[in-house]
């Protein structure tokens, strides 16, 4: 089983950064692509951003796309989302989640997922 926990969420104004952790225990995801996806109240889950086990494909919604990066540190056993220029369009509950076989957009093809931390973008 892998266990995996969001931090580094927070309140910010539009324009600001915030840098998201997404911690997995249990087991290394090493060989695991990792996602991240968001949900505004009232919205459906959307899809953010994917990194391949070997950090080398990336996938980014267009709407965070040039703002948004991904990384990850499989020696740490951690995914990161950096992002830059926030908006209020992207205040919502982050998630991140793995994926055994590949850095799909779709959340229900990962089998694990984190509870999620708050952003909010103020105006």
């Amino acid at each position: 089983q892998v266990q995996l926990v969001e931090s580094g969420g927070g309140l910010v104004q539009a324009g600001d950064s915030l840098r998201l952790s997404c911690a997995a225990s249990g087991r290394t995801v090493s060989n695991y692509a990792m996602g991240w996806f968001r949900q505004a109240p009232g919205k459906e889950r959307e899809f953010v951003a994917a990194i391949s086990w070997s950090g080398d494909i990336t996938n980014y919604a267009d709407s965070v796309k040039g703002r948004f990066t991904i990384s990850r540190d499989n020696a740490k056993n951690t995914v990161a989302l950096q992002m830059n220029s926030l908006k209020p369009d992207d205040t919502a509950v982050y998630r991140c989640a793995a994926n055994r076989y590949r850095a799909t957009r779709i959340f229900n093809e990962y089998e694990y997922r984190g509870q999620g931390t708050q952003v909010t973008v103020s105006s």
